[in-house]
């Protein structure tokens, strides 16, 4: 598999992932009334990462620039997540589908250093 294709692929399945992920959370009520705001903001948020994604992933040399913030956005929701579940705040069932996003994470960074700069 040549380096434009893992790229192409990692970025453009995490967009669809995350668009699977994420949407149906706007049909789920906020977890406490008074955070409707940050609820539905962060759902947004990400899933315009998604489109950030899927762009990446149809000319990841033109758009190598931007991969680092695909890392950035995994790590945003996963690093706290996972601090909250290591300090017993967060459940296991919560924190599991966070391994994703870290792997995610990971796979980004790979192809932002194999995919040569334009």
């Amino acid at each position: 598999m040549t380096h434009h294709r893992l790229a192409r692929r990692t970025f453009r399945w995490a967009a669809i992932y995350g668009v699977l992920v994420l949407a149906p959370l706007y049909l789920l009520p906020p977890p406490a009334r008074g955070s409707e705001a940050y609820y539905y903001g962060f759902i947004g948020a990400a899933l315009a990462f998604q489109g950030l994604y899927w762009i990446i992933g149809g000319d990841p040399v033109r758009y190598r620039a931007l991969m680092p913030l695909g890392v950035i956005g995994k790590l945003s929701f996963a690093i706290p997540a996972l601090t909250l579940f290591a300090l017993g705040r967060l459940d296991a069932l919560t924190a599991i589908p966070v391994s994703i996003d870290v792997l995610l994470a990971a796979l980004f960074w790979a192809a932002w250093r194999q995919t040569p700069a334009a």
